[in-house]
């Protein structure tokens, strides 16, 4: 490549880049970040210039060298200032500053080391100078809002491909063992290229935030990552030197210490105590706090709400992950005592904590965490239980306070990374005990609806079965008083036996609801003529007598027999009671349609719209002495639960008329449907 082409390829980066700087000194003096961004444009100019004479003037190696550290060290200025780390610590710029002033003075010495030696530690740091670059433009961009992206977006691009053309260039030297020339001319180009995104960049610039903030998870990766890059450098450089004054040995001396690196690279990066030790790090040394509160209150809740039935380990983990520790136990209120309820990553626990004991009480009254670990709790008068003393590793006991009561405790074992407990860990352990607390109190609460619900079924179930034997016991009385007059009757007899096989019946259905090993009845189609059959037959012995008119035989419903029967019965029980001995009671059965419609009719007492309205339906309200003011409301919830209606016509001493109206089932729609 003629030097002419590399000399004008770098005097135009120059020239761009020092037109740039003048208007960031003079038209966008208000931007932000303009004082940085002009810094690092002047110190490129001066770099393109440095490179563009070079082709004329033989500068010195350290020159050449110091221009391209000075170059990098700018940009990379720019990039920690926006990503607003300078200005949450005063000890970034300095770490930085000084790890860029020890490897410019380090690059420099390379240069006067043999050829060789001195290419590859050369090329080695101005690789790992255009990664570091990489990796803090992805950073600015990365989590970011839409309108923030909006407005950086081109800075990003513009040094994003500066470094990574650096990353192509320096790579493909390292690989070739020699510097492309065409490459290194054409770099010059590519660095003017990027002044008109940073220039657009500019324009939108109103829109950066004065600080992006940048994450602790971001900051974690992001040191991990860079440690890791410079760790395999430096392992790289080493493996060279070996195999440079190895002899015959050294590649296989180069081979086994990079797989040896590399081994030991994966156990630190996946070291638990490793990760907490960096974590605490990063937050004391480069954030004012010691949390990202949003963070860790997302983790805390995301665990806590996490679907599953081991809500005592996740609780402890929860509460664990806050201060790294490595496992421990949960004990929640029981009556008079405290018992052990959950373990996680620790040997389960056996022994109880009498809720007035002074240890619960101390904690309960002042509201404090206990640090096992010193040894002496803020009341020397309060000694630790015999079981704490020998609890493994125990550190700090935290108490889950529910509006001023304790309903618990957690009791942690040692922290991976020696956290400090200050008055923010402590603030941090206390609210989310109090939130953990919360959610063990909701799980109890929903444990014992449940059992209160399962005795309130078993309550409704009985007082059902009550209310039916009221009726079989009222049958069975009426017909022992017309024994007397009628024992000699043929067809009493008949009607007497019939009533008494389907009231055993009856009773033995019963008796197996009440059972709990009883598997509960399906729906199957029934006859609905049948059924009423059934139901009339049982109430034979009753005057008025009902009478049954089917109009229309085989119409069939999807219910269970013995519930229908037992909500049709009672309202034709209801008709009896209503109707004086002289009066009718009439139930017919027809189609209307795609449904079965039932009717009640009596000419009895009847009722008003107001007692219908109000009381009828009305569980436990009755106007019988007698009675349970259950069956029509059973009646009603019954047939709804099977898709019909039930209808009342009534008329104040002309009587009352019971519609009921249900879902014909058809065998035929059901196949074409399925």
């Amino acid at each position: 490549m003629p030097t002419s082409t590399t000399a004008f390829s770098y005097a135009s980066a120059a020239l761009a880049f020092l037109l740039f700087s003048l208007l960031l000194l003079t038209g966008w003096r208000h931007r932000p970040h303009h004082r940085s961004l002009a810094a690092a444009s002047l110190t490129t100019a001066l770099w393109g210039g440095v490179m563009a004479s070079a082709t004329v003037v033989p500068w010195a190696a350290w020159v050449l060298h110091g221009a391209e550290w000075l170059r990098n060290a700018a940009w990379t200025a720019l990039l920690l200032s926006m990503l607003g780390l300078w200005q949450r610590s005063a000890r970034t710029f300095q770490v930085s500053a000084a790890v860029y002033l020890a490897m410019a003075v380090a690059g420099m010495l390379a240069a006067q080391l043999p050829n060789g030696l001195a290419f590859h530690l050369l090329s080695v740091g101005r690789l790992g100078m255009a990664v570091l670059g990489m990796l803090l433009v992805e950073q600015l961009y990365r989590d970011r809002s839409v309108q923030v992206r909006w407005a950086i977006k081109f800075v990003c691009l513009g040094l994003g491909a500066m470094f990574a053309y650096d990353f192509y260039l320096y790579s493909d030297m390292l690989l070739l063992r020699e510097l492309d020339p065409e490459l290194w001319a054409a770099r010059g180009v590519v660095n003017a290229l990027t002044v008109p995104l940073l220039a657009i960049s500019m324009l939108r610039s109103q829109s950066w935030p004065a600080q992006l903030a940048v994450s602790r998870r971001v900051a974690f990766h992001s040191a991990a990552l860079l440690g890791s890059a410079l760790y395999l450098l430096a392992m790289s450089m080493a493996a060279y030197y070996l195999r440079f004054v190895g002899g015959s040995w050294g590649g296989l001396m180069q081979l086994a210490f990079l797989f040896g690196a590399t081994f030991l690279l994966a156990g630190v990066l996946f070291s638990g105590a490793f990760r907490a030790w960096l974590k605490v790090f990063i937050s004391k040394h480069f954030y004012r706090y010691n949390y990202d509160y949003r963070e860790e209150w997302l983790a805390f809740t995301r665990t806590l709400a996490a679907t599953g039935p081991n809500l005592g380990e996740r609780s402890i983990s929860a509460l664990a992950e806050l201060v790294e520790s490595q496992g421990g136990a949960l004990w929640v209120r029981r009556e008079q005592r405290f018992e052990p309820l959950a373990s996680w990553h620790v040997q389960a626990q056996h022994a109880s904590e009498p809720a007035d004991s002074p240890f619960c009480q101390l904690m309960e009254s002042k509201q404090w965490l206990v640090d096992v670990g010193a040894h002496v709790l803020h009341d020397p008068e309060v000694a630790l239980p015999e079981w704490l003393q020998h609890f493994p590793k125990a550190w700090l006991v935290v108490p889950l306070l529910l509006q001023g009561r304790m309903a618990g405790f957690v009791v942690l074992m040692d922290s991976r990374s020696g956290v400090k407990l200050n008055w923010e860990v402590l603030d941090l352990l206390k609210i989310a005990g109090t939130q953990a607390a919360s959610y063990l109190a909701q799980q109890e609460a929903d444990n014992a609806l449940m059992l209160a619900r399962q005795f309130d079924s078993f309550n409704r179930l009985s007082t059902f079965v009550v209310h039916d034997l009221k009726n079989l016991v009222a049958q069975l009385s009426l017909m022992t008083a017309n024994a007397e007059k009628h024992a000699d009757n043929p067809e009493f007899q008949r009607d007497m036996m019939e009533t008494v096989n389907l009231s055993v019946q009856k009773m033995k259905l019963m008796l197996q609801k009440l059972s709990r090993t009883a598997s509960p009845e399906r729906a199957v189609p029934q006859d609905v003529g049948q059924v009423l059959a059934q139901a009339v037959a049982l109430k034979a012995a009753f005057e008025p007598k009902p009478q049954l008119q089917v109009a229309q035989a085989g119409l069939r419903v999807l219910a269970e027999a013995e519930r229908l029967e037992r909500v049709l019965g009672h309202l034709i029980q209801n008709a009896i009671e209503a109707t004086p001995r002289d009066g009718q009671v009439t139930v017919r059965v027809a189609a209307a349609g795609e449904r079965v419609q039932v009717e009640v009719i009596d000419t009895g007492s009847g009722m008003s719209e107001e007692f219908i309205r109000e009381r009828l339906f009305k569980p436990f309200d009755s106007t019988k002495s007698a009675g349970m003011g259950i069956g029509a409301f059973e009646s009603r919830e019954y047939i709804h639960q099977l898709g019909g209606t039930l209808q009342v016509r009534s008329v104040p001493e002309q009587g009352t008329t019971f519609t009921v109206s249900l879902p014909l089932y058809r065998q035929q729609t059901i196949e074409q449907a399925a």
